[in-house]
């Protein structure tokens, strides 16, 4: 699916790296920034999650208490700055692939869209489904207790897992336009498609059961046919 001539684009992408080293120290300076404005809050919005997830924490260890609020101040200050990374992506497409800079809004507006509304279906549908099933198992002599580090370790890492993946379309499309990925090709490996989706839902998905694998592999494959439809219409136009 892939075409050849990738090790080329490579060695552009570690120049045009060192192009935007500028940008990537003021990116640096600005998630320091936010996960200190956001460890100030970290305890409301662990609040909102314990009860939008109605669980109740307890810490095991002298200091993990507060590296779970710095956990959770990282993990907003990276959500908060996805619009700042998919520029600073844009950015280096145009400078390995030669895509026009003014192109650049719809590329970034589409990536937040598709990543908030990733994280939005994690938090809203796959999280309260996957938290609900796992703790089905408790029994009268078996009462859980969760260590308030894996359970901001869990909530974060998914959030930011469903985000990313989300992108799907995003991605062909740009490995479209930048001649690395054929559309045609990609659609008659359709079925080899469908086996690794369902396998990474299988892998992502917090349960086992068959409903919450629905609830993740149904929305990829059918970012995957999107992902195909507009990388068709891209390789045209």
């Amino acid at each position: 699916m892939l075409e050849n001539g990738v090790s080329e684009p490579l060695s552009q992408a570690a120049k045009a790296l060192l192009s935007l080293r500028r940008k990537l120290l003021v990116g640096a300076f600005l998630f320091l920034g936010l996960t200190v404005f956001y460890y100030v809050l970290s305890p409301r919005i662990l609040f909102h999650l314990t009860a939008h997830l109605n669980q109740k924490l307890a810490f095991f260890g002298v200091l993990e208490s507060f590296l779970a609020l710095l956990k959770v101040a990282i993990s907003c200050a990276i959500l908060t700055l996805i619009p700042y990374f998919l520029w600073l992506l844009w950015l280096l497409a145009c400078e390995v692939f030669g895509f026009r800079k003014r192109t650049g809004f719809w590329f970034i507006l589409a990536g937040v869209l598709l990543f908030y509304g990733g994280a939005t279906f994690c938090y809203f549908v796959t999280l309260p489904y996957g938290v609900k099933f796992l703790l089905s198992f408790q029994k009268e002599n078996i009462v859980p207790k969760i260590a308030v580090g894996h359970f901001v370790n869990f909530v974060g890492l998914f959030l930011l897992a469903f985000g990313t993946i989300f992108e799907l379309p995003l991605i062909m499309v740009t490995l479209t336009k930048a001649r690395l990925l054929n559309p045609h090709t990609a659609a008659r490996f359709r079925r080899h498609a469908i086996l690794i989706i369902v396998i990474l839902a299988a892998i992502i998905t917090p349960t086992p059961d068959a409903f919450n694998l629905a609830l993740m592999a149904v929305p990829l494959y059918l970012l995957f046919e999107v992902g195909l439809l507009c990388s068709k219409l891209a390789a045209k136009g």
